[in-house]
């Protein structure tokens, strides 16, 4: 291989990868690699105002595409912006190779003007943190990171990239990334004892999560929990895991109290667990809530989650969709009949007097097209919206995870880039999109005619909930929410800042603006933004 940079050899690499997109915010010393970037043909640098939503929009493209995002960081300063949003790409399992750029080995020992270790700072929210310290190992590495962001159980993975190491020369290949294949299924006395522990049972529940859309085990979910007529819950459950409109389903189990897993496992005398982790509250149980008598399978890939906090019965660390198919056969041979659940769901017209989230999920229920890809961080106005327009279709709905702020806007600019045909709605809050707002810049500067709704009730909401329960547990008299909580002083004119941003935008205060302004969001030629009054 002829020698040439490093700075020009990662690009190669990137190609090789299939990967033509870079998020990211510039700085000093990533300029080296940068100066490249615009002489490169066919590969795009989506610039951000802040790493924090870099790191945001290419996690909604790595969840759109099911496949590696780069995010390219300013140093440590923007490591440390970006530290938030990378907690949630880590929860949440997305496959980013986040670089960033260093001053050079060279200054090691000067203890210079932004020195700091990368790789400390990366560590507890990724999955692999490394830095390159030679230019003859820089494709290996990056090859590596590639590979281990996008081998389940997946997440993102930073490279520190000193400068001297990328101006060297490098002779190294640029050769596709190798993803090992994790399509496993456990040997049959496994799957027998997974099937005599569910068999026999009388309030069989079903709990599952992103594991079954990473492994497109949707259809085979659906037919063991059929076969079982099992209720079936989200736990880690941000994707389309299962048909939201399926008579056995029962939605989120939420993610801040522990209660609330215990109320859905506690009659259950036999627990299905089948990609997530148990049980991912903010707040959780330290007893466990299943039944002392109950028996429990757990498949995932991720076997450090398994039995991490509770025993289990039957552990299978296995691909959930061959397993959950060889499941369903053994469940056929034993007389359970395959379900064959016609799943019809028929939109239901709001009552006049319905909160105006509520028509306004309802109209675009109406006008929107087929297509249409929800990126969820509404929140306290996800019921709302989830009752007119239930996720159905695997790829055209996400919920924001991990309990980073802010990924309602960026998020769903990330899944427009992914999926250009598609109509792409993102819904957040109006404090959740004050962390992220000048991501709707992005989307003008890139002309994508994505659609951000942004649920406005002038506060907090999701604080107001918590601190009730706070209260109510502890005997607190119910008194004034704390000021803290309040978005109204002064009223933040989201029209305005929109505009000032390059996107139109519309204020909804009162039903009968709804079907105008979903008429208008939907039919414009570029962004568009509604100011939706919640409250």
């Amino acid at each position: 291989m002829t020698a040439r940079p490093g700075k020009v050899a990662i690009f190669e690499q990137f190609a090789a990868d299939g990967i033509t997109k870079m998020f990211g915010n510039p700085g000093t010393v990533e300029q080296g690699f940068l100066d490249v970037v615009d002489r490169l043909p066919g590969f795009e640098y989506v610039l951000a105002l802040q790493e924090t939503v870099a790191i945001a929009m290419a996690d909604g493209y790595a969840r759109a595409t099911a496949g590696p995002a780069l995010v390219q960081l300013h140093t440590g300063v923007g490591l440390g912006n970006g530290i938030g949003m990378l907690y949630q790409a880590k929860r949440g399992h997305s496959p980013l190779v986040v670089i960033a750029g260093e001053a050079g080995v060279r200054y090691d020992a000067m203890d210079s003007q932004m020195a700091s270790d990368l790789v400390a700072m990366a560590r507890p929210v990724t999955k692999h943190a490394t830095r390159v310290t030679h230019p003859g190992s820089l494709l290996r590495v990056l090859r590596r990171a590639v590979k281990i962001a996008m081998t389940e159980p997946r997440g993102p993975v930073f490279v520190a990239l000193p400068m001297d190491v990328l101006d060297a020369d490098t002779t190294e290949p640029a050769v596709p990334s190798t993803i090992p294949s994790r399509a496993v299924v456990p040997v049959p006395a496994e799957l027998d004892r997974a099937v005599e522990a569910l068999l026999g049972a009388e309030r069989p529940v079903v709990l599952m999560g992103d594991g079954v859309s990473v492994s497109g085990a949707q259809a085979e979910l659906t037919a063991v929990a059929e076969q079982l007529d099992a209720p079936v819950w989200g736990v880690d459950n941000s994707e389309l895991n299962m048909d939201a409109a399926h008579p056995l389903y029962r939605g989120q189990i939420g993610h801040m109290f522990g209660a609330n897993s215990a109320r859905a496992v506690a009659d259950a005398d036999a627990v299905l667990i089948v990609g997530t982790y148990v049980f991912p509250e903010v707040f959780p149980l330290l007893d466990s809530p299943f039944r002392a008598d109950a028996r429990i399978v757990h498949v995932d890939l991720d076997d450090y989650e398994i039995a991490k906090n509770f025993p289990v019965d039957v552990a299978l660390v296995a691909d959930p969709k061959p397993t959950l198919a060889a499941l369903s056969e053994r469940l056929t041979a034993a007389g359970r009949t395959p379900g064959r659940t016609e799943v019809r769901w028929e939109p239901t017209e709001p009552q006049r007097d319905a909160p105006l989230m509520e028509l306004f999920a309802a109209e675009l229920a109406r006008q929107a097209p087929a297509d249409l890809v929800v990126f969820d961080e509404a929140l306290t106005a996800s019921p709302s919206l989830l009752k007119h327009l239930p996720p159905r279709v695997p790829g055209n709905y996400f919920l924001t995870r991990g309990g980073s702020l802010g990924i309602g806007i960026p998020g769903a600019i990330g899944a427009k880039m992914a999926r250009p045909e598609a109509e792409v709605v993102g819904f957040t809050g109006d404090g959740g999109s004050m962390y992220t707002i000048q991501a709707l810049w992005t989307a003008a500067r890139h002309d994508l005619a994505a659609r951000f709704v942004i649920c406005n009730n002038h506060r907090y909401g999701l604080l107001d909930l918590n601190i009730e329960q706070y209260w109510g547990e502890r005997g607190i008299e119910h008194h004034d929410f704390p000021s803290s909580f309040d978005l109204s002083r002064p009223e933040i004119g989201f029209v305005e800042l929109a505009k000032s941003l390059g996107v139109d935008a519309v204020r909804v205060e009162k039903a009968s603006q709804v079907e105008d302004a979903v008429r208008r969001m939907l039919n414009h030629n570029g962004p568009f933004l509604v100011d939706l009054l919640t409250g």
